[in-house]
């Protein structure tokens, strides 16, 4: 493969029950061919109106311009066993490290990441219950935000057949029917402006290089840039996802490259710096408000993840052993989230 790795553009015109076969076959396997090279993609003439995803990122900015005061109303709950409401910055810390060391934590946590978010689920899901704004302080956001996400994990299942498709697998849908949607999340996200030199000295992060913990993960980004994925070719590198309006960016997630046995890449991934000089402002080069809304799709939490016999290698072996999907989560999360009423709070950050 080259080294002038660029993600690849899968045009979904063809993955549709008018299709014959062959068509949605051609699909997905060049679906599973951008996964395996790259681990990120563009899916563009998916069936997610424009409309809608200009709807979800008006009431987006509409949430984040909210007082912290009104946004607090609905708070992360304490530490990382469920992830669910409001986030201030400073609150979360992604990482790729997995440690249950306190000292690691607060030694990453000296690079704050400056950001906020919003994560939202199913209503069903007993584990991770919502938690949300009461309805006052946003009318009309929790009967959006509930529609939208049902509709993000409608899409994903297309997806998750494509893969299936594009494998090979004996029963196409068999991804999909661990994927109730019940464990998903969908995560609001704004990147305030800060000075450009905090993120170039690094005493401040976007989102620092992690890869994603579920199954697969679709983003919708707004046009300011600064979305990167790790080139392949040469580890530490990063090449840029430039924003292409209404495409969906679609990256695998560990459990998927574990179900594959490392045939489909979790890249690591981060937020920067833009690459286009216009997207500071004035003499202190304050960078854009960058908006996103990432869907993590999750199988439910106790289905067991282990390698595909059509993904083993020739001895027939697997790279990993099973694991729970919760039990993954936990020990992925023990250091993003510290314990809220520790040693910072929104006033301090």
């Amino acid at each position: 493969m080259s080294s002038n790795i660029s993600v690849p553009v899968i045009d979904f015109a063809n993955w549709n029950p008018q299709s014959n076969p062959e068509q949605r076959c051609d699909v997905g396997k060049k679906l599973v061919d951008g996964c395996h090279n790259v681990g990120f993609v563009y899916i563009i003439n998916h069936s997610i109106s424009s409309q809608l995803l200009e709807e979800a990122f008006s009431w987006s900015k509409r949430l984040f311009d909210l007082s912290l005061e009104d946004k607090m109303l609905a708070p992360h709950p304490d530490g990382p066993a469920v992830h669910r409401g409001y986030s201030y910055p400073g609150l979360e810390k992604v990482s790729q490290v997995i440690s249950a060391d306190e000292e690691v934590g607060e030694k990453l946590r000296e690079v704050k990441d400056c950001k906020e978010s919003y994560e939202i689920g199913s209503e069903e899901n007993d584990e991770q219950p919502n938690v949300w704004l009461p309805e006052a302080t946003l009318p009309g956001y929790k009967e959006f935000m509930t529609e939208f996400y049902w509709e993000c994990a409608r899409v994903s299942h297309e997806i998750l057949n494509a893969i299936g498709t594009g494998l090979g697998l004996r029963d196409p849908e068999f991804l999909s029917k661990f994927h109730s949607g019940h464990n998903n999340q969908l995560r609001l996200l704004h990147y305030p402006p800060i000075p450009a030199a905090e993120l170039e000295n690094e005493s401040s992060a976007r989102m620092p290089a992690h890869s994603d913990w579920g199954s697969i993960t679709i983003l919708f980004q707004d046009d300011c840039g600064g979305l990167e994925v790790e080139n392949q070719t040469a580890p530490g590198t990063f090449i840029p996802v430039q924003p292409l309006k209404d495409a969906i960016v679609m990256n695998i997630g560990d459990l998927l490259m574990r179900w594959s046995n490392d045939y489909l890449k979790s890249t690591l991934h981060r937020v920067t710096l833009p690459h286009s000089r216009d997207r500071f402002n004035g003499e202190e080069r304050m960078t854009r408000a960058r908006y996103s809304i990432p869907y993590f799709i999750s199988p439910d939490s106790d289905t067991i993840i282990e390698c595909l016999p059509e993904c083993a290698n020739e001895s027939g072996r697997a790279k990993y052993g099973p694991i729970s999907q919760r039990e993954y989560r936990l020990m992925r999360g023990k250091l993003q989230y510290k314990e809220i009423g520790s040693k910072t709070s929104p006033s301090q950050v």
